[in-house]
């Protein structure tokens, strides 16, 4: 048998996936041309016999002890995420809390005796998916009164158990990965159509939890937007809802737990919307002399009720960055795909669109092609590439120091120009007083008719050593104009744990009240994620 692949425990993806020495010798090369630095030394990743975890404060009951794991690996690899924030720590071989053990259930069962034991015993327990949290979503909890903390890892629960047909749906465990959901929905001739950046190392249930933005730039957006019904296990029993195309019956229960990020329940199985595998594909990549342009046409084409896959605008750092060009001009990357019908009249509406607006249309755009013409050729080409690489890339940079990170956030047209200006003004202000020089460029990464949702990049040389430290303050201070100018803190990213003070701010005290209330009674001795959204009452 062919050993498995080893994942990371302090990066992203697999051990043998990611930039050799001599390329991580030429990334630095880049990095100290481009900020004039001198030389970048790289720190060389954690090993496993260099962790010096705590001893386990708790001890599984016998009954159970076969699907727990208390190795160093498993326990290093659950208590981080795979932000920023989590690869600077595992850098610096700081793992002070980490779990004491790690679950791995088989089935809904196991999960629910699981649930049981750490309830009784006054145990903290953090859901597991394929753990690509950037928000400190699935860390143990820091302080409170627990006698240990548990990650319940969800990836046993990794099939899709039936498809209906007639319908269009399927009914899904919540631990599937990304890539073997749509083996399994391939050979029927069906896509969830649901493609994160962390696709490949996240779970469905992961994204339903935290309200994941996926593929669709426009239209389907949000995982939201698949969910038929959910069955979600919580230490007082199961919610399991009705499948239903729509339902006017009071408020909706899966909303209840869509975007809940655990601390209500786990999900263990969802009866999700399918779509047929796309046949039709046609692309085209609009140069804009700016990006305030850009965003134009990118509204003009929202509120046009067209519908593109992809609608994505890089500013013309963004778009350097990329590869798409040298920086001359913003660039819209336009797509659209269709199981059904062919795409020409969609995508010349909104080149037209585009070309009104001062676009530049390069020759032969908006032909239907086939799948691996579509996907890589030219600008969108390299941003897809770039797009895919990027989490790669981030471990090598802050293995040379380099502050290397994003957040994203989404506000309505008519305060865009004026939120986008402010924090552009803020981020490059901090950047330069925290860090000395730097960069923050921005892209749209999905678009409504009523607003955009931007995404900023920030690369900056750090100072060794205080590397988050100097994270933290620039974070904080482009969050402040978040909440200031009436933006949401995440789009897409989740809430977790490093945005819970901009979340306080932005949820209505009176939901935050219903949110304890419906924690209390799903989860009385709170014991699910404790720190996430809210602060329990026990």
């Amino acid at each position: 048998m062919a050993e498995q692949r080893k994942r990371k425990f302090w990066g992203w993806g697999y051990e043998d996936q990611q930039p050799n020495a001599e390329q991580q010798k030429h990334i630095a090369e880049r990095m100290a041309k481009r900020f004039g630095l001198a030389p970048l030394t790289i720190t060389p990743p954690p090993r496993e016999d260099e962790l010096n975890l705590r001893t386990p404060r708790v001890k599984p009951p016998a009954a159970l002890a076969s699907i727990f794991s208390l190795s160093a690996y498993d326990r290093a690899f659950h208590s981080y995420g795979r932000g920023y924030r989590d690869l600077v720590r595992a850098f610096r071989r700081y793992y002070p809390n980490p779990f004491d053990a790690v679950a791995f259930p088989r089935d809904e069962a196991e999960l629910t005796r699981v649930l049981e034991w750490c309830d009784k015993e006054r145990i903290a327990a953090t859901p597991f998916g394929g753990g690509s949290s950037v928000m400190g979503g699935v860390e143990p909890p820091a302080g409170g009164d627990w006698r240990g903390a548990v990650s319940i890892d969800l990836t046993r629960l990794g099939r899709v158990l039936e498809v209906d047909r007639v319908a269009r749906a399927a009914r899904i465990q919540g631990g599937v990965l990304g890539p073997a959901l749509e083996d399994q929905l391939r050979p029927h001739g069906y896509t969830l159509r649901h493609f994160p950046q962390s696709f490949e190392f996240s779970t469905l249930g992961g994204w339903i939890a935290t309200r994941s933005g996926g593929h669709f730039a426009t239209l389907y957006t949000h995982i939201d937007d698949f969910v038929e019904s959910l069955r979600v296990v919580t230490p007082t029993g199961v919610v399991e809802s009705r499948r239903l195309p729509g339902s006017g019956a009071g408020p909706s229960p899966d909303r209840m737990f869509i975007g809940s990020e655990g601390i209500l329940g786990i999900i263990t199985e969802a009866w999700m919307r399918l779509q047929d595998r796309p046949k039709f594909r046609a692309g085209a990549s609009v140069s804009f002399p700016d990006f305030v342009s850009g965003a134009n046409a990118v509204r003009a084409v929202a509120q046009a009720g067209l519908y593109p896959a992809n609608c994505r605008l890089l500013d013309p750092g963004e778009a350097a960055n990329a590869g798409a060009n040298q920086g001359e001009a913003a660039v819209l990357v336009l797509a659209f795909e269709s199981a059904d019908h062919e795409l020409e009249p969609w995508m010349k509406r909104a080149l037209e669109i585009c070309a009104g607006l001062g676009g530049k249309i390069p020759e032969g755009a908006g032909r239907t092609r086939t799948d691996a013409e579509a996907t890589h050729e030219g600008a969108a080409g390299a941003w897809r590439e770039a797009f895919l690489k990027a989490p790669y890339l981030r471990d090598s940079l802050v293995a040379m120091g380099i502050v290397s990170d994003t957040f994203e956030t989404a506000i309505t047209w008519d305060r865009f120009p004026n939120y986008h200006a402010q924090l552009m003004e803020t981020g490059t202000d901090a950047i330069r007083r925290i860090c000395g020089k730097g960069t923050m460029t921005c892209r749209f990464t999905h678009a409504y008719p009523d607003g955009p949702a931007p995404y900023y990049t920030i690369l900056a040389p750090g100072k060794r050593g205080s590397e988050l430290e100097q994270w933290d303050e620039i974070k904080a201070a482009v969050s402040e104009v978040v909440v200031r100018l009436g933006g949401t803190i995440t789009h897409h990213h989740s809430v977790g744990r490093d945005h819970r003070p901009w979340y306080d701010r932005q949820r209505p005290e009176g939901f935050a009240r219903a949110l304890r209330a419906a924690k209390r009674a799903l989860d009385p001795h709170a014991i699910l994620n404790p720190g996430v959204l809210i602060d329990p009452e026990r």
